[in-house]
């Protein structure tokens, strides 16, 4: 197998034979096909629904990086794993053995708005809806372009392989036979075994998480951000559940980009994509307009469940997975950032779901601060959203993105520190999670006074209001926020019983030391003392806030 430098309409150079080829279809062609094999239904107002099978979400155990020269960079361990070259190309010729013969859909699109940093993608996959996946997620190409398309990576996604053998072929034992392979040298992204689509985009977003800052001096963020209309850019970093897409989704601002973004040398923030992959679990339309809206024909539904004898979506049944998606183009949202990028940002927000109830719902960070909780990349899980889990459980993601970050987590916030200094970037910390007590106790915080918060910050109105330092974290809480009832703005104010909330803190504190000792080793003095003051904890009663 060769890597492929040029254009054409046959697939042999990738080692596929006797293929039935569908190039570059449009998402109505996509979606009849899929309908029409059974592999997919329309709900009530004609958006495509289809069911991923057995995975729902990504398998991070399953990820693999080909080490060779390119990669010695990596940094390996439970997150990046290897595998051999020769491992890799003996799973590959069994992949294209098994997909030859067969129908396949290719599609050609591009990653990187920002022109200087464009990466052109072929995708060829096994089902049609998979391709019209990709057709929403990359950036689309027009009829000229194709004609001269020359791709710089391949991403090959056939789900209906999985490996009978998978430890003969350096992948994990225990697996279901799926795998997710970037391959450096060859510029190729392989999956097998899974159908769920995020597999795809997250493999090549990897990849460019591994190629900008080693190449390009680009920062690779995993985040959303959009533009307000004085062109004040704004970023927002957060885990899967705590308001990412919801909160970057503003009705008076432009959207850059719903996840993937990169913050260039020259202060250009640009969106690595074409669409946006939100969750659509418990979507109500009064919360959620511009989501809600934007699920229509050329959109994608994944594992939603139906009211039964209907084909109206019920978007609160969780039957299937908790993990319900639609993928839409980026041009389905009404106020969309021309271009897709946009001056450096003024205000960068680290969104967390505190479900614990410990951290204030607003907070400003220094330079070490931010650094710290950009490497912790702290949320939480809560009763029901895993098997096994009856309360809060502290859950952490290095960069809030540590699957799909190849290198050290240090390397990526040095370069997010230094930029944030260069730029004189305000950096805040949001809980969108609970208040006056842990999950089952207190109550989440409304989504209106997020909102609200956001919002004043954007003004400029948290300037010049006071502050106070939290004990046990060390974070900057503003002593009053318009449209937000100032009981709220310290947590501890809310929790009936004070001394409960320090023990809380005091167990959050430890968790987030004990997590931060892997990094701490190349972590500079700054980002160490950015974390929480754990060491006088101890000494403290709830008469010292």
């Amino acid at each position: 197998m060769k890597n492929a430098q040029k254009s054409t309409k046959s697939l042999e150079k990738y080692g596929l034979k006797d293929n039935k080829v569908h190039w570059n279809l449009s998402g109505e062609e996509l979606q009849k096909i899929t309908v029409e094999k059974g592999m997919g239904r329309e709900t009530d107002n004609g958006t495509l629904a289809v069911n991923t099978g057995e995975f729902t979400g990504r398998s991070p155990l399953d990820r693999f990086i080909v080490k060779d020269d390119y990669t010695q960079d990596v940094w390996w361990g439970k997150v990046n794993k290897p595998i051999s070259p020769e491992n890799f190309d003996r799973l590959y010729d069994r992949v294209t053995a098994y997909l030859s013969g067969k129908e396949a859909y290719v599609h050609d699109g591009y990653v990187g708005a920002y022109p200087e940093y464009r990466l052109n993608v072929r995708t060829i996959t096994e089902y049609p809806w998979s391709n019209f996946f990709v057709k929403n997620m990359f950036l689309r190409l027009d009829e000229k372009e194709l004609e001269n398309f020359e791709e710089d990576w391949v991403v090959l996604c056939v789900p209906g392989y999985a490996e009978i053998d998978p430890q003969e072929y350096g992948i994990r034992k225990n697996s279901k036979g799926n795998f997710s392979i970037l391959n450096f040298t060859k510029k190729i992204a392989l999956v097998g075994g899974s159908a769920y689509t995020g597999e795809m985009k997250k493999g090549i977003f990897s990849a460019l998480n591994y190629i900008l800052p080693k190449e390009k001096e680009v920062l690779p963020m995993h985040c959303s951000a959009n533009v307000g209309k004085d062109g004040d850019t704004a970023i927002f970093f957060g885990l899967s559940g705590t308001g990412k897409t919801t909160l970057s989704a503003d009705p008076d601002r432009n959207l850059i980009g719903d996840d993937e973004h990169g913050w260039t040398p020259d202060d250009i923030i640009f969106n690595f994509e074409g669409g946006c992959y939100a969750k659509v679990i418990g979507l109500a339309e009064e919360n959620e307009p511009d989501i809600y809206r934007a699920i229509k024909p050329g959109a994608l539904l994944e594992n939603v469940v139906f009211e039964e004898g209907t084909n109206k979506v019920d978007f609160f049944d969780s039957t299937i997975t908790q993990n319900t998606r639609v993928s839409y183009p980026i041009d389905h949202i009404e106020n969309i950032q021309e271009g897709s990028y946009a001056k450096n940002p003024k205000n960068i927000f680290f969104l967390t779901c505190d479900a614990f109830g410990v951290l204030p719902p607003v907070s400003k960070l220094t330079p070490g601060q931010a650094a710290y909780h950009f490497i912790s990349g702290y949320t939480a899980k809560v009763a029901g959203t895993e098997a096994g889990i009856t309360e809060p459980v502290p859950s952490f993601s290095a960069c809030f993105g540590e699957p799909f970050m190849p290198l050290h987590p240090t390397v990526y916030a040095e370069m997010l520190s230094e930029k944030m200094k260069e730029a004189g970037v305000n950096v805040w910390l949001i809980n969108t999670g609970w208040s006056g007590g842990p999950y089952g106790v207190g109550s989440r915080i409304k989504l209106k006074y997020t909102r609200s918060m956001i919002s004043e910050i954007l003004k400029g109105n948290l300037e010049d209001v006071d502050y106070e330092t939290h004990p046990i974290f060390g974070l900057n809480m503003p002593k009053y926020c318009p449209g937000v009832p100032s009981e709220l703005l310290n947590p501890i104010n809310t929790w009936l019983q004070k001394g409960a909330y320090i023990q809380k803190a005091i167990h959050l504190a430890s968790s987030f030391h004990l997590n931060f000792e892997k990094f701490a080793g190349k972590a500079s003095k700054e980002i160490r003392n950015g974390g929480p003051l754990i060491e006088e904890h101890h000494k403290m009663s709830y008469t010292d806030i």
